[in-house]
């Protein structure tokens, strides 16, 4: 057996022991009562709650559609994030003096946590889909702008001295060099934008939505239904990984066609 096969067993090895592991722990502090059952149930618990939510409503709709309501105001703050912050990194990248003008103002705002941008989001937008979409947007922008912009200041400079000499406009040189080159960069600013807006996502829904998951979450709490909210909390981690799984497949195959890895 060579060495790929056996490291990829060893991780999957070690993983499923940690996975045991941390599940022993958990059953034996909810059923041993060092933790009572109201505030820590079982992992069989959980489980039952989460296949009865998938089909029984709770705060007004499944488990499934609290999800999809929770996506799509997930899909529509990352997609603005991107559609601003890649083309803007990008023109940043390209042009001083616009870099110049939005650095210091994009400096003083993207350390600013998403969930700062609650009170805000309920003032202007209520619970309707306006409050969660900014504070997604909020946490997705700044790693698409940066990444952008570093792919861009980093393209390899004979490429556009060949662009400029033979009389290339702003455009094209964008279009067709800057952002080709960029594409990698880009796409793993992406991959972290898409994680760090599941999570703003979350945070918002705690405290400006009336649907999806942590709306869910939130009234569990209220009635002290930990087995709902620890359900929410186990679906939440499972489309997370799934998201990322699926941009980490794009971007490793993305590189590979690029001929940036093996």
């Amino acid at each position: 057996m060579n060495g790929a096969p056996l490291r990829f067993l060893e991780t999957v090895g070690w993983g499923t022991l940690g996975v045991v592991l941390f599940v022993g722990l958990w059953t034996f502090l909810a059923a041993s009562g060092i933790v009572p059952r109201q505030f820590l149930p079982t992992p069989l618990d959980v489980i039952q709650r989460m296949l009865h939510l998938m089909t029984s409503p709770f705060a007004g709709a499944t488990l499934p559609q609290h999800l999809a309501s929770s996506f799509q105001r997930y899909a529509v703050g990352v997609l603005l994030a991107a559609l601003v912050g890649v083309p803007l990194g990008l023109l940043m990248g390209w042009f001083r003096l616009l870099d110049d003008i939005v650095t210091p103002i994009f400096d003083g705002l993207r350390f600013i946590a998403p969930i700062a941008w609650v009170p805000f989001a309920a003032l202007w937008f209520g619970t309707g889909i306006g409050g969660p979409v900014m504070i997604i947007f909020a946490g997705a922008f700044p790693p698409c702008l940066i990444n952008a912009y570093r792919g861009a200041r980093f393209v390899e400079p004979r490429l556009i001295e060949a662009a400029r000499m033979l009389g290339t406009g702003n455009t094209r040189t964008i279009l067709e060099i800057l952002l080709p080159a960029a594409t990698p960069s880009i796409v793993s600013g992406l991959r972290v934008s898409a994680g760090l807006g599941w999570q703003s996502l979350v945070g918002a829904e705690l405290i400006v939505a009336a649907a999806g998951v942590g709306f869910m979450m939130v009234q569990a709490q209220a009635n002290v239904a930990t087995p709902t909210v620890m359900a929410g909390m186990i679906a939440i981690g499972i489309v997370g990984m799934i998201i990322d799984v699926l941009l980490r497949q794009g971007e490793g195959w993305l590189r590979r066609r690029r001929g940036l890895e093996a």
